[in-house]
């Protein structure tokens, strides 16, 4: 098997083909046949796509397996292709096909209750055993560049393979092409690191770390977002997703009518309930029509996408992502009266609920971009929580106006967070600030690990660094856009293993109150501290480090520990045990025997700032 030209077949050919593949979950039974999707994609094509859906279904299945079942399904179509196409196997369902395939794999244990089930429950079932918790597979071994050199010089072929492998089951949730453009990627960076390995001058470990960000930076992020989605889409629907999509839509080309917004926006529905519901094809396909579609009607839609409609397929999506708004009509009135003042609001209300409230949004979001798409969404939802109060028999006439209130208030106090945030981030820097959201969040969440709260507050910190320099029309749609991305993982987390009541409701009540919930949670009054134990907190020399991040690091994993420890800490107390902190490390660290001192005086500061927290 040419791994090699399966990569670049499949980039140059099958997303071209996509455009005319059927839709499984709802054409015909003969359009839905296995041998005619072999028949559009041709074999190499199909199975790379086949080893990427068995990889990102059966996560703990080895490289070996994943090319086997691939194999086999696509001796399956080849067969159904050429002569036996009115054999039952070659009529299933191309996503029942895969999954059959699975469930008569042995030593296969942990989908055993997954293929007890039938369709759709099945895949169901399989989906929600996918798990991307354990993070991107590093596309090197760093510890030995040059034996990697070695490797990939005699085995090009499948251990791009293996990379390919290696990616899909790391990122279930991965769009194809995005895997299969790394791995182009990946490919590259081997041979241009590699190319200079006997030359002692060359720095193989430098070239390595400085091209991986290419390689990684894509699945990381598009995995994140695509799994953020899936995970609105399952917990709160549809609906949501689709309001979502329509202020993001709606801001984005501004100078479309609500009928062009609104089929966009029930395309882009349809592809992410094919692309989370984990049927691969049609999500290839869905995206390539909604590309089309776009850049084919870009003069009537915005003014900003002309340039990406000019590049390469794969790199179109992302650059029309992150496009600017266009700007918004000549003719836009600032204001949206007639959604308040006008008298038939109730009867179209009552008669077409959702229409209007699409239209309301539509029409807010596009005169809105400085706002967030999460903050369109509380104000739609407040929108319409105003209309069922006042569209009641016997609602006062003013009734509607009141509502105008509760709006500038919610932009204030939203506006409001948001600058108190970046004054605090400005005024600390980095790592004072990743420290006030770390006592603040384990507070919060003291469930969560000291490597998980670190990691979270440390994203949140890089959220400041990235969205605090903009102006004021660019950081709210920045920040709050961004720090969704990490709730929602904190809340997948938590679907994993429940954090408490507290974190429960904000991650199942309402999407669009996520972030508000979240801020207004204080101390977890049911948690049980931390038991002062020997191990709790432990000084040795290595505090001594002249490594700013170390040090960092075990600070704050120290801080953590004191919160689990006494969660209503106060800030008198906390600077005093700080204070005392630093004066030990100071003294112990200037001692020509480090470790000895810390044995002797670590003990002394435990009980010294017992005091302290007791006082």
């Amino acid at each position: 098997m040419n791994w090699r030209a399966i990569i670049y077949v499949i980039l140059l050919v099958s997303l071209t083909v996509v455009k005319a593949l059927p839709r499984s979950y709802r054409d015909t039974e003969e359009k839905n046949s296995i041998g005619q999707r072999f028949s559009q994609l041709q074999e190499n094509n199909f199975k790379a796509i086949a080893m990427i859906m068995f990889a990102q279904y059966v996560q703990g299945g080895t490289f070996g397996k994943a090319v086997k079942m691939a194999e086999d399904v696509t001796d399956l179509a080849k067969r159904c292709a050429a002569v036996a196409r009115d054999n039952p196997d070659c009529l299933k369902p191309l996503d029942r096909i895969f999954l059959d395939t699975i469930c008569q794999e042995e030593n296969l244990p942990r989908f055993t209750d997954c293929c007890v089930k039938k369709d759709p429950e099945r895949n169901d079932c399989f989906l929600s055993l996918k798990n991307s918790s354990s993070g991107f597979i590093s596309p090197f071994e760093r510890s030995n560049v040059e034996a990697a050199c070695k490797n990939h010089s005699q085995h090009q072929h499948s251990l791009t393979a293996y990379f390919i492998y290696e990616v899909s089951r790391k990122h279930p949730f991965l769009y194809a092409p995005t895997i299969l453009s790394v791995a182009i990627r990946y490919d590259e960076m081997m041979k241009n690191c590699c190319r200079s390995a006997d030359d002692h001058s060359h720095n193989l470990e430098e070239c390595f770390q400085r091209q991986a960000l290419k390689v990684v930076k894509p699945v990381t992020e598009d995995g994140l977002r695509q799994e953020h989605t899936c995970g609105i889409l399952k917990k709160f629907g549809e609906r949501t997703l689709k309001a979502l999509k329509l202020a993001q839509i709606s801001q984005k080309f501004p100078k479309a009518d609500f009928v062009t917004v609104n089929k966009l926006v029930m395309d882009v529905a349809n592809m992410h309930k094919d692309c989370c519901r984990g049927d691969m094809l049609d999500c290839m396909r869905d995206r390539e029509e909604i590309l089309h579609y776009v850049c084919t009607n870009k003069d009537i839609l915005s003014s900003k996408i002309k340039k990406c409609c000019e590049k390469p397929l794969l790199q179109r999506s992302e650059c029309i992502v992150n496009a600017e708004n266009d700007d918004k009509p000549a003719d836009l009135s600032p204001h949206i009266r007639e959604f308040i003042e006008d008298k038939g609001i109730c009867e179209r209300f009552a008669q077409e609920k959702d229409t209007h409230l699409a239209r309301f949004l539509y029409e807010y979001s596009r005169r809105h971009p400085e706002f967030s798409a999460q903050m369109l969404l509380r104000i739609g939802k407040g929108y319409e929580d105003l209309l069922k109060e006042c569209c009641k028999t016997g609602a006062p006439d003013d009734c509607c106006s009141r509502g105008e209130e509760e709006l500038k208030k919610h932009i204030y106090e939203t506006e409001s967070v948001m600058k108190t945030s970046c004054d605090i981030y400005k005024e600390k820097g980095d790592y004072y600030f990743q420290n006030e959201l770390l006592m603040s969040f384990t507070k919060k969440m003291p469930q969560l690990t000291s490597a998980e709260l670190i990691k979270f507050t440390k994203q949140m910190t890089t959220i400041g660094s990235k969205c605090c320099q903009l102006s004021q029309d660019k950081l709210l749609p920045c920040a709050e856009e961004n720090l969704d991305l990490v709730l929602g993982e904190i809340c997948r987390r938590h679907l994993t293993d429940p954090i408490n009541p507290g974190v429960c409701h904000c991650c199942s009540s309402s999407y669009a109150l996520r972030r508000p919930c979240m801020g207004k949670l204080e101390i977890d009054e049911n948690y049980v501290p931390l038991s002062l134990t020997p191990g709790l907190f432990t000084f040795h020399e290595d505090l001594c480090t002249t490594e700013e991040e170390k040090l960092q690091h075990k600070k704050q994993e120290m801080l953590i520990n004191l919160i689990k420890y006494k969660p209503q800490i106060t800030q008198e107390q906390l600077t005093s045990v700080t204070a005392a902190f630093t004066a030990m490390r100071e003294r112990c660290c200037k001692e020509e025997n480090c470790e000895a001192c810390f044995v002797k005086e670590g003990p002394e500061l435990i009980k010294r700032s017992e005091k302290m927290l007791s006082a």
